[in-house]
């Protein structure tokens, strides 16, 4: 129990390590990027709402079996049937994020994934939130802030 704390921090930690995904046109300002997104993911789950099916994998039959010992005594154990996983999935999920695609792309945007800096780079510069989105480059690096906002460091 006492592992848990350290699983979860480490878990966290490789969460922080993901590449920022997020819709970029260079000198876009951030606060119209996020506007022009929730338009578009509003107009996105008109077009395609959340389809939810339940769905379950295939059950798994265990064989029965016999166990003697050594006087010849035998024991049969019948066999069973284990039911598959119960899940759902929304089936109007890859359709939506096409949609928001294109709805995105209409106003010039493109999906983009931005790696996350080293420590070294995010210490060595001053903390501030990416008001107006820069022209990336290809050593181009995010920092996340507290708060969910982020900051965009072209790597000198």
């Amino acid at each position: 129990m006492r592992c848990l704390p350290f699983a979860l921090f480490f878990l966290a930690l490789g969460a922080c390590a993901t590449p920022l995904e997020l819709y970029y046109k260079p000198g876009a300002e951030v606060t119209r990027m996020q506007s022009e997104q929730t338009k578009c993911e509003v107009a996105a789950l008109r077009d395609a709402p959340v389809a939810s099916q339940v769905r379950q994998d295939p059950g798994l039959y265990v064989p029965g079996y016999r166990s003697c010992n050594g006087s010849g005594n035998c024991t049969y154990y019948p066999g069973f049937w284990r039911p598959g996983r119960v899940y759902s999935v929304d089936v109007n999920a890859p359709l939506r994020l096409r949609l928001m695609d294109q709805c995105m792309a209409g106003k010039g945007y493109q999906r983009t994934q931005i790696p996350q800096c080293s420590q070294s780079v995010a210490g060595s510069v001053a903390p501030a939130a990416t008001r107006t989105m820069p022209a990336l480059a290809a050593n181009s690096c995010v920092i996340r802030n507290e708060g969910g906002s982020w900051q965009i460091v072209n790597v000198q």
